[in-house]
């Protein structure tokens, strides 16, 4: 799995009455896109790191997700 800043993260519940979540992607942790995510949640604005599982799926915005991507000149990444 693969994201982008500014894409949009939607984690469907997997068990009985759990909700569906969605957020949008406001950090990286690694400049290939890969997980963790820094994400904004729509249902309370906190912003938390996550991990996604099976359940989790990434609508990508405004960019070709196979394409390359720029690594911006102050990423966003946690080295500890």
């Amino acid at each position: 799995m693969k994201a982008a800043v500014g894409d949009r993260i939607i984690v469907q519940g997997t068990r009985p009455g759990a909700a569906r979540r969605d957020g949008e992607i406001v950090g990286l942790h690694h400049p290939d896109g890969s997980p963790p995510y820094d994400v904004r949640w729509s249902d309370d604005d906190r912003v938390t790191e996550y991990f996604p599982g099976p359940d989790a799926r990434i609508h990508h915005f405004g960019h070709d997700p196979s394409a390359p991507r720029p690594v911006p000149p102050n990423p966003h990444l946690f080295a500890d």
